[in-house]
């Protein structure tokens, strides 16, 4: 039988850059209405689910006469599309941009239930009551527990768990104990019916009214830079512009850069809005997840804060998007669909007609650059907030200094001063562990990872070693592996041998580490700061506490380890080392008490620091953009890194050079680069030089390196090459990637090897 017109054209997920034409279901007419819902096929001997792309004539003509007959699909699982306007075309348009199947890219914005085939779960909220049982028992149980404080509020009637968030602190516990014993269960109640009370907020000052009044009276797609020196008050800004979005009738998405960010960021927006505020992020169960995403697809959910996947998000009643600490590499994915939230959160507002509001007090370079260009509206808060005031900085040189733990005297004097004085202390090191490395002092041998080109880094106080790249463990040996020498020793400084010499040291005070290893359950960050209190005490930890968390007891901060990111082969490295540097400098000072923060360094001329403490971070992004410009690199230059893997490096080579050779630089290419060269021309009046390369000469503005081994060339058992390619123009570069990449499908070679096209890499690794 012919395929109808009816053919159903679907994007499964699976690395294969097209979609796959099915008939309807057998007692199924599917017409236009069945675009963007969900559907279960047959797929060889498996079954998946897919979303249906298109429908009509079948996407392959014509079609051989042998071919099988088209096989029906086995259902559509949604009665009404879960993609569909402004959400579809800009996946597509994510598809195209980072030359990635369809069918990927689809279940990448679905959560994992969804994803998998499971319905569109219902949406109510959850609450909890007393029993008749518990409405009756309720003075029998022990005054000041927590089950009676929780049983005296449920008196009044049903609370939502919003609300109980916000009124008992570990409310939870007190309600699992009431409902074992029969005294109070736990009841779903619409999602309208939460509404906690909105309190006020400060005072705005006039920088922060002014950015207020600015994000509000945008009109349409509006990308705004709220530019704000640490404790400036930028999360306030936001909260005037939501509860403005929202008295509109609109949704607002606030994405944050980390998991650790999300609980404190919804604890104030839930005592500062009044409605309630959706998490969407992978620390919650699969079902939590489908729950807020099904919320906000059906305009229940008003407010919603996530992480970097809460960017596909639907918004059937968008208002706004905020993008918080818009700097942050955690915005970019790094494997599978290799997406930066930040850049689709922009692609997303302008589709949807709504201001996209971008905050940071270190803006990235490529940011600040569009904002320089006048892509972005700028607006800066140059002060902080209340009567808090810029912590102090101070630079110790700590060449031909007695360290303990990697702490000069110095330093440990500053940090015995701040505590007996009533302040709070943070230690950063930006490297979790007892110890970076394991050395034998007899042979020289160290412990490397026999996976990765990476040395073991040691943990649990010099008894277990672990790779940070590939995550293999072992225990440490007892003896040297090479000469049997008992002369074993770790070697540099870690979080965890911070932690070891700092509570030995003060052992009066509480010494609180939050890196990785401790922060891994669910609201570990909350308990480790409830831990510290408002008491004196010392935080250790890693970039995780350099991330927006407001702790306004901290008055000096200490950082360890400055010089490790001083000289890198990264370009990207001075502008993330200064951007750390900031953000946690930032902690200090944040209320009434002063700060101070003391840099550690072997380097104090270096240039970058004495930019740093001279000029700030604007100094350091203007000298950094002109080196960029001069060197062509982002944001002056635009990139593509194919990244190639095998067990042995002879595959990732030989796929990597037949890819080489299939770059297009012919008549497709040369409309893009046409373009490229029109526009430089009408510009400047000059035409520019073009470059010689490819089969037949043909010329073209993108340029190749490599093949060439990735940084750290073997990882997790494989041997890893990589090819960048570079052009000044965008345009360009994805006119070559739009004929090279199905090319690439067709390689022989690329059945050898695991490879993946990164468009705008943030790490060339």
């Amino acid at each position: 039988m012919p395929p109808s017109a009816s053919t159903l054209q679907v994007a499964l997920p699976v690395p294969l850059p097209r979609v796959f034409d099915y008939r309807p279901p057998a007692d199924l007419v599917a017409g236009e209405d069945a675009i963007g819902r969900r559907v279960r096929v047959p797929f060889g001997p498996r079954e998946l689910c897919g979303v249906v792309a298109g429908v009509g004539a079948p996407h392959v003509e014509p079609k051989p006469v042998d071919a099988p007959e088209l096989r029906h699909a086995l259902a559509l699982l949604d009665e009404a599309p879960l993609f569909h306007g402004e959400l579809l075309e800009s996946l597509r348009w994510l598809a195209r941009y980072t030359h990635a199947p369809l069918g990927e890219v689809f279940a990448t914005a679905l959560p994992a239930a969804l994803r998998h085939g499971e319905p569109l779960p219902d949406t109510h909220a959850w609450a909890w009551t007393l029993t008749p049982e518990g409405s009756r028992e309720v003075e029998r149980l022990r005054k000041g527990t927590r089950p009676r404080r929780l049983a005296e509020l449920l008196q009044a009637g049903p609370r939502d768990e919003d609300a109980l968030d916000l009124l008992l602190e570990d409310w939870r516990s007190a309600a699992r104990a009431l409902a074992k014993r029969g005294l109070a269960e736990r009841v779903a109640v619409p999602a309208s019916r939460i509404a906690p009370e909105p309190q006020a907020g400060p005072e705005l000052n006039a920088e922060q009214q002014a950015a207020v009044e600015t994000i509000v009276a945008a009109d349409g797609f509006a990308p705004v830079l709220l530019e704000g020196v640490t404790g400036s008050g930028k999360t306030e800004v936001y909260l005037r512009a939501i509860a403005d979005c929202l008295a509109r009738g609109k949704q607002a998405l606030v994405l944050v850069p980390e998991i650790g960010l999300t609980p404190q960021t919804l604890a104030r927006f839930r005592a500062r809005l009044g409605v309630p505020v959706h998490a969407l992020h992978s620390g919650l169960n699969d079902n939590a997840r489908a729950r807020t995403w099904a919320a906000a697809w059906r305009g229940e959910a008003r407010v919603i804060v996530g992480t970097r996947s809460a960017v596909f998000t639907p918004l059937p009643d968008a208002g706004l998007i905020v993008v918080d600490e818009e700097h942050d590499a955690s915005y970019k994915q790094q494997d599978g669909i290799r997406y930066h939230a930040r850049d689709f959160a922009l692609v997303r507002g302008k589709a949807l007609g709504v201001p996209v509001l971008l905050g940071s007090a270190t803006p990235s370079l490529e940011s600040l650059h569009n904002a320089q260009s006048g892509r972005y509206t700028h607006l800066r808060l140059s002060k902080r907030a209340g009567e808090a005031k810029p912590p102090a900085v101070r630079v110790v040189d700590v060449r031909k200094r007695p360290l303990q733990a990697g702490l000069s005297p110095e330093t440990l004097q500053a940090i015995d001063h701040a505590l007996h004085v009533g302040g709070q202390v943070l230690v950063f090191k930006n490297r979790r562990g007892y110890a970076p490395a394991l050395l034998c002092h007899d042979c020289g041998w160290s412990a490397h990872c026999k996976r990765c080109d990476a040395t073991m880094t040691v943990h649990a106080g010099g008894r277990r070693l672990q790779c940070h790249h590939c995550g293999h463990r072992q225990p440490a040996p007892l003896a040297c592996p090479d000469c049997g020498g008992l002369a074993l020793q770790p070697q540099g400084i870690g979080t965890e041998r911070l932690e070891e010499m700092l509570a030995e040291k003060f052992a009066a005070f509480p010494v609180v580490r939050v890196d990785r290893g401790t922060t891994q359950r669910k609201d570990a960050m909350e308990r480790h700061l409830d831990a510290l209190g408002d008491a004196p005490g010392i935080l250790v930890g890693t970039q995780i506490l350099a991330k927006g968390h407001d702790l306004p007891h901290l008055t000096l901060v200490v950082v360890v380890g400055v010089d490790e990111g001083l000289f890198s082969a990264d370009f990207r490295a001075g502008e993330k080392l200064a951007q750390q540097l900031i953000q946690v400098a930032g902690r200090a000072g944040r209320a009434e008490k002063a700060g101070e923060v003391w840099l550690q360094t072997h380097h104090p001329e270096h240039a970058l620091l004495q930019t740093l403490i001279h000029g700030g971070y604007p100094a350091f992004a203007a000298n950094e953009l002109a080196m960029r410009e001069a060197a062509g690199f982002p944001p002056f230059a635009h990139l593509a890194l194919l990244r190639a893997e095998a067990q042995h490096v002879e595959a990732a080579q030989a796929f990597l050079l037949a890819a080489k050779a299939q770059i297009p630089l012919g008549p497709p290419f040369a409309k893009g680069e046409a373009i490229a060269a029109s526009a430089v021309r009408n510009a400047t009046g000059i035409s520019p030089p073009l470059k010689k390369g490819g089969p037949g000469g043909f010329v073209s503005e993108v340029e190749l390196h490599g093949p060439m081994p990735a940084p750290m060339p073997r990882r997790a058992g494989f041997q890893r090459m990589q090819l960048l390619l570079s052009s000044p123009n965008r345009r360009t570069l994805h006119a070559a990637l739009d004929a090279w990449v199905p090319a690439l499908h067709e390689l022989p070679e690329a059945r050898k090897v695991r490879w993946s096209l990164d468009v705008d890499p943030v790490d060339l690794y």
